[in-house]
């Protein structure tokens, strides 16, 4: 008698991909038997409310805003300019001297302002009160001439 030439595991491959091809043609079906062909267009259409929410009921006209189009900022507010050149009171909030840099918060605006090593007029160390002078530098605000208070 000749050995079969299909394996345990054989059976069991073919048997699932004969279960998924079976499972794939029903899901077929069932898409092409609830189908929403012939929708008219009021039931696929959409509403914005008041307050920017996707509905499918039409707006209330008593309800609608009037904006004004001058009111409407397309841009970032420009910041004002303050001057570079006074003296501003900040902490250190990071400093790793390894890689020669760090932030400052200069406690006035609250931002944090980078600084270089090569900025010092002393070393520094994280939460170090300093006083210092800013410069537009690459990418923002420079710290220079830092001093410990």
């Amino acid at each position: 008698m000749a050995r079969s030439t299909e394996t345990f595991s054989k059976k069991e491959k073919e048997k699932a991909r004969l279960k998924k091809s079976k499972e794939k043609k029903e899901r077929a079906e069932d898409r092409k038997a609830n189908a929403g062909k012939g929708k008219s267009l009021e039931d696929m259409m959409a509403y914005i409310d008041e307050n920017g929410n996707i509905t499918s009921t039409p707006p209330d006209p008593s309800r609608k805003i009037k904006v004004n189009v001058e009111d409407i900022q397309i841009a970032v507010a420009k910041q004002l300019d303050l001057p570079h050149d006074t003296v501003r009171n900040g902490v250190v909030s990071f400093f790793n001297e390894a890689k020669g840099y760090g932030f400052i918060r200069d406690l006035q605006t609250e931002e944090s302002i980078f600084v270089h090593i090569n900025a010092l007029t002393e070393p520094l160390k994280e939460n170090n009160m300093v006083t210092f002078e800013t410069e537009q530098g690459q990418k923002g605000l420079s710290a220079i001439k830092v001093k410990k208070k």
